[in-house]
This record gives structure tokens, sequence and C-alpha cells, in this order.
């Protein structure tokens, strides 16, 4: 073996080490959830990896068991914002930045700046100002608590991520919007049957991002819901089931729970897997 040789395979080896070591950190912290969530005994502390006893019972109590902690419903809840906040974001993000890519009118770039700007923010700096806004719009009781945040998830969705969206659109040819105008196509057929194919890139990551935003949100979902536990999103039933008084019995359960919780993603991000492979490297080549 050459001296050049042996260098690259040595400098291989140690990359190679190196994500792999970098794979165990991240993957550790979720197969130990998954560990705990088949646990027998009750408690956080636990002096082996592996569990002593294995049952699915911890699973099989959260659903059923609601008395205290209602995760069927928060699970649903949760479901709900996230399906119609997702909807909506992306039928936003994706017309905004189509908009924003290829027509040309007055403010267009004082428009961007200014969202640029905005984006820099991060939103908890507005979550006061929002919760008395829809506290004034009497949105704040009851079912209309889900409603504000589906309202908010997808009205705040579109800042930043409509940068991306512009992007990816300013990849694809403006020749094949003006063919299709030759052919008597109207703007919006251009958007519909051009536009919208050949950018199901972006539309798969738009939808996973504004998916998974309701799932994984805490501090925004607490401020607008506030105590009334009929309307939590599972992100604050599991924050409960983790308070002092609840830890020692639920703590099992809360594992289980946030292995529930990574189902749905994963189903949709499998389901979607093959565009989103596809896909960040541009719509058309040429």
């Amino acid at each position: 073996m050459s001296n050049y040789r042996r260098k690259k395979w040595i400098s291989n080896l140690a990359v190679h080490l190196f994500l792999a070591l970098l794979s165990l950190i991240w993957i550790f912290p979720l197969f130990w959830v998954v560990m705990t969530s088949f646990r027998a005994g009750k408690g956080s502390y636990s002096s082996t990896f592996f569990p002593d006893a294995w049952t699915v019972k911890n699973y099989t109590r959260l659903f059923t068991e609601t008395g205290v902690f209602n995760f069927p419903r928060w699970f649903g809840n949760t479901l709900g914002v996230a399906v119609f906040s997702c909807v909506l974001s992306t039928f936003f993000i994706v017309s905004i930045a189509y908009v924003m890519s290829r027509l040309r009118f007055r403010s267009r770039k004082l428009f961007l700046n200014i969202a640029l700007i905005l984006g820099m923010f991060p939103g908890f700096m507005a979550m006061i100002a929002i919760y008395y806004i829809l506290k004034g719009l009497g949105m704040t009781e009851g079912v209309l608590k889900l409603v504000s945040l589906v309202l908010v998830y997808a009205g705040g969705s579109g800042i930043l991520q409509f940068y991306i969206a512009k992007g990816f659109f300013d990849t694809i040819p403006r020749s094949i919007d003006e063919a299709a105008y030759i052919d008597g196509a109207t703007r919006w057929d251009v958007f519909r049957r051009v536009t919208i194919p050949l950018s199901r890139p972006i539309i798969v990551y738009t939808v996973l991002t504004a998916f998974i935003a309701p799932w994984i949100d805490f501090v925004l979902a607490r401020v607008i819901i506030g105590t009334d536990a009929r309307y939590y999103t599972v992100a604050i039933g599991l924050w409960n089931m983790l308070e002092k008084e609840n830890i020692y019995q639920w703590y099992t359960r809360f594992a289980a729970g946030a292995v529930c919780v990574s189902i749905p993603i994963g189903i949709l991000f499998l389901v979607m897997q093959r565009c989103y492979s596809d896909g960040l490297s541009g719509a058309v080549k040429g």
C-alpha cells in the first residue's frame, strides 16, 4: 500500500469513527427513553440501563387510566392542531414564496427586508401581546384555545420559511413559465400545474417542519391554553407528569408517551421520505 493510500485510508477511518461516535451520542438518549418505557418499576431512578423486568403496561395504562392525565385527549388535541396548522402553513408559505419569486411589484424588496428583520426576533418575545390580542377577541375560552393555536402557528410559520421556499422557486427557470403562457395557461395554471409539481421537495420540507412545530412547542401552547387540562397538548401534559408530586408514579408512562408522540412524525417522514431525499438539490437543471 502506497503512502498516499495509507494516509487516505487512515483519514477515512477517522472520519467514520467520528461519525459513528456522534451517531451513538445522538441515539443513546432515544434508546434510553424506549428502554424506560418498557420498565416495570416506578420512579425515575434505575440501577441498570436495560429494565430488570419488562412490561407493556406503561402503554396500555397511558391510554386507559385517564382519570388524572388524559393522554388520549391530549394526543387528539395535538394531532388536530398539527394537521390544520400544517395545511394552512404550507398554503401560506408556498403562496407567498411563489409571489415573491415570480412577481415584481412596488415595495417587494421592502417587504422582504421587513420579513427578514422580523424573523431575526424569537417568537416568544410576542407571546404576551399575542395572548392579550386573543383574549380581547374572546379566543382564550374553551375549544377556541385550540383554534387560536392553529391560527398562531399558521400565521407565524412563514416569516423565514418562505425565504427557503422562495430560494427553491428561484431555481426553476422562468422559461418554463413563459412556455406555458404561450400555450394559453393562466398564472394560476402555471402555479398549479407547473410550479407545484416541480416543487415537491420543498413542499415536503415545508409540510414536515409545519407538522413538527406543534408537537415540540411548549411555551406558546402553555401561555394560550393556560391551566385547562382538557385542551392540553402532549408537550404540556407530558411536562406535568414530571412534576414533583407525579414523577414517581408517572415517569415510565411519561417515557411511553414520549415514544408515542414520535410515531406520527416518523410515519409522516417515512411516507414523504422519497420526495424529501430527492429533494433539496433543485427542481430543474439546465
